[in-house]
């Protein structure tokens, strides 16, 4: 299916500041960029370089005033997620190497804790895909998902002290009960075709059978219509945006998600 995604983003800015920001989705197997554009106002000079989980990354010093980023994109992207019932836990010697520090607990994701939960939950179900499927049903059945409940993220123990949160703290809770069955996990913000409400969103992915498989905490069933703008451990490695210096205002937001009827170059 083809999307066309949009963010649009408006600060108020008192001095000139420094953004580092994760704007841009790039192609890979998944998913193949179209056409895409990234205008900010005024016009600056942006530079742009990939991180070490590979996402495309923006770096630009905003002027003081209204600055405003302007991000659209047209993509295919699946319709259906792949699902594997049944495939197996990956041994920890066979990972290839970049997939090693999503096993290692992180700063939201304190999976060296929460081991012995995650046993509890999954019980005797079979090492895997599996085990995945049951810790997102326990998260699903324990916590519920608030859209715009929390604007700080919540690491998976600080989840234990209420019972809701938004899709980047269900993420968080589910990535660490992985990692701590061994099971690499690694969170993915993006865009989510007919999300309610509409917004950037959070879900996760478990590398099992050999491959990584998207997982969602937030809904009743798997659903594609995703595109995918960053991966990392947890949300400090994802955020759409970082600044440095004196505080500065998001004074507006607005992110769109439409499907494309008959795309063509």
């Amino acid at each position: 299916m083809w999307l066309n995604t949009s963010c649009n983003l408006t600060f108020e800015i008192t001095e000139p500041t420094t953004f580092l920001l994760m704007l841009r989705p790039r192609s890979n197997k998944k998913q193949w960029i179209a056409r895409d554009e990234y205008i900010t106002y005024p016009a600056i000079k942006v530079i742009e370089y990939s991180d070490s989980f590979g996402n495309l990354c923006q770096r630009l010093i905003a002027p003081p005033g209204n600055f405003s980023i302007r991000t659209s994109s047209i993509v295919m992207t699946d319709e259906n997620i792949e699902t594997c019932p049944g495939a197996p836990f990956s041994e920890i010697q066979t990972l290839p190497s970049k997939v090693i520090p999503y096993l290692l607990p992180s700063r939201y994701c304190e999976s060296d804790r929460l081991g012995a939960l995650a046993s509890d939950i999954v019980g005797d179900i079979e090492s895997g895909y599996d085990q995945v499927c049951r810790i997102v049903e326990w998260v699903k059945n324990t916590l519920r998902y608030i859209p715009g409940s929390s604007y700080c993220p919540m690491s998976a123990l600080e989840l234990e002290n209420q019972d809701f949160g938004v899709c980047r703290d269900l993420t968080h809770l589910s990535i660490a009960l992985c990692r701590g069955l061994s099971i690499p996990a690694r969170i993915t913000v993006g865009y989510l075709y007919k999300l309610e409400p509409m917004d950037l969103h959070a879900w996760f992915e478990a590398y099992v059978g050999g491959k990584w498989y998207t997982f969602d905490p937030t809904l009743d069933e798997p659903r594609g219509g995703r595109v995918v703008v960053a991966h990392g451990r947890d949300a400090a490695d994802v955020a759409i945006f970082n600044q440095f210096g004196p505080p500065v205002q998001l004074s507006h937001q607005e992110v769109k998600v439409n499907i494309v009827d008959n795309f063509s170059f």
